[in-house]
């Protein structure tokens, strides 16, 4: 019995190590919309064997990062402007819900810490590298929602921010202008914060603070035609 528990133990392990890879390759568009996620060769590439391959790319799936095609196999999900914007709905819901349970238990420190972040982000402007950018904005947010005392809630919102980054690489290189505004949009949201602002107020500004940037984006695609 031991040692079944022993190997069940390794099992997993090994199966959120290859979740971790492929992810990782997926949000870096490494491996880009429509690849095909051959497990043979991910096995090999890991050390494993494909088993606990085949379990990531079922819980990848899951999350709507991976699809099944018949005589194909898996492959990474194609984009869809239509995925984008339910992600970015629900995202504004679950995460503005996050940041409000979390603001009773956000330090002076932790406030900070968002700021020191945010002001990263406004040193970019100028020079603005998008991607950058968009690895700071996580980063912002995070301080905010982590403390978040309902777990399925913040599950929620990490798997909206992994199906986000499986989608875009970064909103803010097609609405660039988008940044400014998003800028002072966190500083806002800290100040509710600080100030100890109703929890609801705090929930609906980091929830439209969200839906802001998907109305930047929609209206860029339809004044332009550019495509996800």
């Amino acid at each position: 019995m031991t040692g079944t528990v022993i190997d069940d133990a390794a099992q997993a392990s090994k199966s959120e190590q290859a979740y971790a890879w492929i992810r990782e390759r997926i949000s870096r568009h490494e491996f880009g919309p429509g690849y095909r996620l051959v497990l043979g060769p991910i096995a090999e590439a890991l050390g494993m064997s494909v088993v606990p391959v085949r379990e990531a790319i079922r819980r990848l799936e899951a999350e709507g990062l991976v699809t099944f095609e018949h005589n194909v196999g898996a492959r990474v999900a194609v984009v869809d402007e239509h995925e984008y914007v339910f992600t970015m709905q629900t995202l504004g819901l679950v995460e503005g819900s996050a940041t409000s349970l979390s603001a009773p238990m956000l330090t002076t420190a932790d406030l900070d810490r968002a700021l020191e972040v945010n002001g990263r982000m406004q040193s970019l402007l100028e020079h603005f590298d998008p991607h950058a950018f968009t690895t700071l904005n996580q980063q912002f947010h995070a301080v905010l929602f982590e403390p978040c005392p309902n777990p399925h809630i913040l599950d929620l919102v990490h798997r909206g921010w992994t199906r986000l980054a499986g989608l875009r690489d970064s909103t803010f290189a097609i609405v660039p202008d988008r940044a400014q505004h998003s800028v002072q949009e966190h500083a806002d949201i800290v100040d509710l914060i600080r100030t100890g602002a109703d929890p609801l107020d705090i929930e609906l500004a980091a929830r439209n603070h969200r839906w802001r940037t998907l109305d930047a984006f929609l209206d860029a695609r339809h004044r332009t035609g550019v495509s996800l």
